[in-house]
């Protein structure tokens, strides 16, 4: 379809849904990943690593992007890429309760991540040619704030609505209460072949025996308790209640079977054992062959289920006295074969803990592959009405057509020379080390803060459901960091960005002090997780700024919005190494220490900030235009 005169387009009628439908699939890839594959049960290691390499493609998106100038009109590869988009979701939707989900999605959500950056380049380019100097300027803050409005509908209402269904879809939650009693004696535990099964004729349910498990205090042989808890995990593993585990166990087998390469050998191996010895979770020895004592909880359902339906519950700690904490059973599937079967939870209590005490535990269930998969063929949906309503809607400016070059100028030599250009700006290396740096310490916080919010407390979490994570941190976490950045950028107008530098540095980094808090206290307050997430958001927004307005001042010259451009590559790469590693370091030393790490890890942000050239009154309403950062 041709047009021989351009067709005008009410601004409002397309950059508010332009710019919401950009920033959904970039949520999705960066946070809404991490939280699905640590309710599919993917470890912290493979989650931060393959998450981190979706950035890749906005880290290259320079490399490509004047191929969007030279083929078709941006309001093609607009509309081109948002049915890409579209497909990749409904892909992820039917690969994501495959057994082999992690690399079916992974391809997926690579596609999208190309298709997603691709948008960006070509969303920005038809901004700046559909509208006139002025509207450019009137509707920089209408883009940014529905890219922020899918920021918050990505982390907040998509995963609420994950949750939801993850409720929906199973089976009614069940309370189970562990208290400590110093006056009885130790009980024998009973073998589970001799617990007897109530069937119900009930509506499907799960049985948990007792619901009320009370623990004697006086200690118990160190070898017997050793002997039990191998029992019940040697146990739940026959009984096919954890596949996943069982799998996990033969890759590791077969890892530790093959003879290691070099590198692995020479290099990661002690860098391993060096970390874990230093900084991993202290082991207490002692000498004593007695230690705390522990009670078992038995599940199994009430009924048979309907052939091929499964059955899916996840049983850990949600509140109370962390000396009595959960060592094996947190995960059983059940199916129409061994529905009948009781899974065995053991719980321990601390051999220090001599006095009546007590801790809440609740067994969850719910359909979390079908959950997110439901979840994803609506957003393929909505997608779907995003394209069809822009393919009538985005505007025909009669600018919008592939680029004339000049045919004694290739193209190599045009994006080679722009390249160049950037590279040999004065201070380059000062000014690399900060675009890389800044975000170090918070690069690897946002990998593991969904995990570290979901896990159980067992493993030092904070056991809040897909739901909670939802309102904390990707509404009420998303709403600060948004009021810190728009009060960012009003007192840097003020002021200049050199007068507010050192505050936004200082504001970027040491609120990161709350994961520190909550990973050393696990409180159980949902308000206190909220509010210390709200305040972590708000120093973020607010310290980011700082980093916006100084791509923004590096960027400035002939060929702006190419450097432009280049920053952000520069900045995808500051997110995506320190991701990749993360969780490598967090499962190793535990989330107290990994959080320690992080402050640690903000030392070079200091140091770099210390050596960039910047204009005193660079940032002041009067310096420069608000058009020029779009």
């Amino acid at each position: 379809m041709s047009h021989s005169k351009p067709i005008y387009r009410n601004p409002w009628a397309w950059i508010p849904t332009l710019y919401f439908t950009q920033g959904i699939p970039y949520v999705i890839v960066m946070f809404v990943t991490v939280v699905m594959y640590n309710r599919l049960g993917v470890s912290n290691t493979e989650i931060a690593l393959y998450t981190s390499w979706l950035y890749l493609p906005w880290v290259i998106k320079p490399l490509w992007s004047p191929l969007v100038d030279l083929f078709r009109t941006k309001r093609w590869w607009i509309i081109t890429m948002q049915l890409i988009i579209g497909a990749c979701m409904a892909g992820v939707a039917f690969t994501t309760p495959l057994p082999g989900f992690l690399q079916f999605t992974l391809a997926f959500f690579w596609i999208m991540a190309f298709s997603s950056a691709t948008h960006d380049i070509a969303a920005d380019g038809l901004y700046m040619l559909g509208l006139s100097k002025h509207e450019q300027a009137w509707f920089v803050g209408v883009r940014s704030t529905f890219y922020r409005i899918a920021m918050i509908a990505g982390q907040g209402a998509l995963v609420i609505v994950a949750g939801f269904i993850e409720s929906v879809t199973g089976l009614d939650d069940v309370d189970v209460r562990a208290r400590t009693n110093p006056v009885i004696a130790i009980e024998e535990i009973r073998p589970p072949d001799e617990i007897a099964v109530r069937v119900s004729n009930e509506p499907l349910h799960i049985v948990a025996e007792p619901v009320d498990l009370e623990i004697s205090t006086e200690n118990r042989l160190r070898s017997e308790v050793d002997s039990i808890v191998a029992f019940a995990r040697q146990w739940n593993l026959d009984k096919g209640f954890n596949p996943a585990l069982e799998q996990d166990l033969a890759d590791r087998e077969a890892e530790e079977a093959k003879e290691p390469g070099w590198i692995r050998r020479n290099i990661i191996h002690p860098l391993e054992g060096f970390i874990e010895s230093r900084f991993g979770p202290e082991e207490i020895v002692t000498d004593t062959e007695y230690t705390g004592n522990i009670g078992v909880v038995y599940f199994h359902l009430s009924n048979r289920p309907d052939a091929g339906e499964e059955v899916v519950i996840n049983f850990g700690r949600v509140r109370g006295d962390n000396s009595i904490s959960l060592v094996e059973g947190s995960y059983f599937r059940f199916t129409e074969d061994n529905w009948n079967v009781p899974g065995m939870a053991v719980i321990r209590i601390d051999d220090q803990l001599d006095f009546a005490s007590s801790a809440a535990f609740q067994v969850r269930s719910g359909n979390i592959p079908l959950a997110w998969s439901i979840t994803f063929f609506l957003l393929a949906g909505m997608f779907l009405l995003f394209f069809v309503y822009h393919r009538f809607m985005l505007p025909y400016p009669s600018v919008d057509k592939p680029a004339v070059r000049d045919p004694d100028q290739t193209i190599f030599g045009e994006f080679f020379k722009t390249f160049a250009l950037f590279f040999k700006k004065e201070r380059i290396g000062s000014i690399l080390a900060f675009l890389l740096l800044y975000r170090f310490a918070e690069a690897q916080i946002v990998r593991l803060a969904s995990p570290f919010l979901l896990d159980a407390q067992e493993i030092g979490g904070l056991a809040l459901t897909t739901g909670q994570l939802g309102i904390a941190y990707g509404t009420v976490g998303l709403i600060s960091l948004t009021i810190g950045g728009i009060l960012g950028g009003i007192m840097a107008a003020r002021h200049g960005l050199k007068f507010w530098l050192w505050p936004m540095v200082l504001a970027m980094n040491i609120p990161n002090l709350v994961y520190v808090y909550l990973s050393q206290s696990l409180p159980d307050s949902f308000m206190m997780i909220s509010s210390a997430i709200a305040l972590e958001q708000f120093g973020y927004g607010f310290g980011f700024t700082a980093y916006m307005l100084f791509m923004i001042y590096v960027s400035e010259g002939e060929h702006k919005t190419s450097h432009f451009a280049i920053t952000t590559g520069f900045m995808a790469l500051g997110m995506m190494i320190p991701g990749m590693f993360s969780g490598w370091i967090q499962e190793l030393v535990g989330y107290p220490n990994f959080f320690l790490w992080v402050m640690i890890a903000t030392i070079p942000a200091f140091i770099a900030t210390w050596f960039i050239p910047l204009d005193k009154d660079f940032g002041k309403k009067d310096n420069g235009n608000v058009e020029e950062s779009s």
